[in-house]
């Protein structure tokens, strides 16, 4: 029997059929531009919040409902997958995460613990099955994780970075203390990613939102083996969005990565991107999460526009170049649902 989110317009997208109109989703659909998930970080903090299921069960649901879009997220964070390896995660109030402990020299790599299973973060796993068992049955709901690059990133720059120093530095003066690293946390996400699917997802977006800040070269000789790594990994039991963000040039390595749908961001015309990673795959994106500041009016001629240049081919995803920013009203964010489905109905 096939399960009603199979033949939705989302799971439509993702395999490039045509669909009764375009699907949408944001990325953080549930977080701080909502009065509810306020409500509930006034008496939770963010890590717990993070390890209590039903409440992010909770959050996820409450978001769905109140935009109407056409999947859920789990809702978590990248970062949980590197307590379990050995890394000391804090988030704090208005800096963000902090890792205590960061890898900054070759032997420092030693440290990383590999997650040959992916038990120390069953509360993930639970978080899973309870947003599904609650979601709407026509509803997929995408699982995530962070890429290789992404994490080693944040591993290694303990926190949020400009230069990416730290990163760089590491990467291109040890190869071979670089590629055991992403190896490690390579193998790590795809069975922290099998995991989630196996718990209840349909799909799993690899977020790598750091990538942006490589050249070509060095994306493709040192990060994309290890992507592709974790994508071949988790492909043959779900689909996987690919995402990354900050730099156009990379859309054809992406691709060459892997993924049955990739992301872009809004720094590339939606077109553009499309024709860059091939017609073959499903599209996502890209509309900028500033615009949801703006006025309806504006929303709507700018979800329009994004819509004319994806011009009505089967495999558009509809969402925005990066997350929703806590700034952003509500309303706004149900306007430009709202558009989506009515202009490409």
């Amino acid at each position: 029997m096939t399960e009603a989110w199979h033949n939705g317009p989302f799971m439509q997208a993702v395999r490039c059929e045509p669909a009764e109109h375009t699907p949408v989703w944001l990325m953080r659909q549930a977080g701080r531009y909502m009065a509810e998930y306020r409500a509930v970080r006034r008496h939770v903090p963010f890590i717990e919040l993070c390890k209590t299921p039903a409440r992010c069960a909770e959050v996820m649901l409450t978001a769905v409902e109140r935009l109407g879009v056409d999947a859920a997220i789990l809702f978590s964070d990248l970062l949980l997958i590197l307590e379990p390896m050995g890394l000391g995660l804090e988030f704090t109030q208005g800096d963000g995460p902090v890792l205590h402990n960061p890898i900054r020299e070759p032997a420092d790599v030693d440290r990383l613990r590999e997650l040959q299973t992916c038990d120390a973060l069953h509360y993930v796993f639970d978080a899973v099955r309870q947003t599904r068992a609650a979601l709407d049955p026509r509803l997929p709901l995408i699982g995530f994780a962070g890429a290789p690059f992404t994490l080693a990133a944040y591993a290694i720059e303990g926190g949020g970075s400009r230069n990416y120093l730290h990163v760089k530095r590491l990467m291109m003066t040890d190869a071979g203390a670089w590629n055991a690293l992403m190896s490690r946390l390579a193998r790590s996400v795809a069975r922290y990613l099998v995991a989630q699917v196996e718990a209840g997802a349909q799909v799993v977006q690899l977020f790598d939102s750091w990538v942006g800040c490589l050249g070509v070269d060095d994306y493709r000789r040192l990060v994309m083996p290890h992507t592709r790594a974790v994508i071949e990994a988790v492909e043959p039991h779900a689909p996987v969005i690919h995402f990354g963000t900050g730099n156009p040039a990379l859309l054809p390595w992406l691709r060459e990565a892997g993924g049955r749908v990739l992301g872009a961001d809004w720094r590339v015309p939606l077109d553009q991107a499309w024709a860059a990673v091939g017609h073959d795959r499903a599209i996502q994106g890209n509309l900028d999460p500033a615009v949801l500041l703006t006025t309806p009016a504006e929303i709507e001629r700018r979800v329009r526009q994004i819509l004319d240049l994806a011009g009505g081919r089967p495999g558009h995803i509809f969402n925005l170049g990066h997350g929703v920013l806590p700034q952003t009203p509500v309303e706004n964010a149900v306007a430009m649902v709202r558009a989506v489905h009515e202009f490409s109905a």
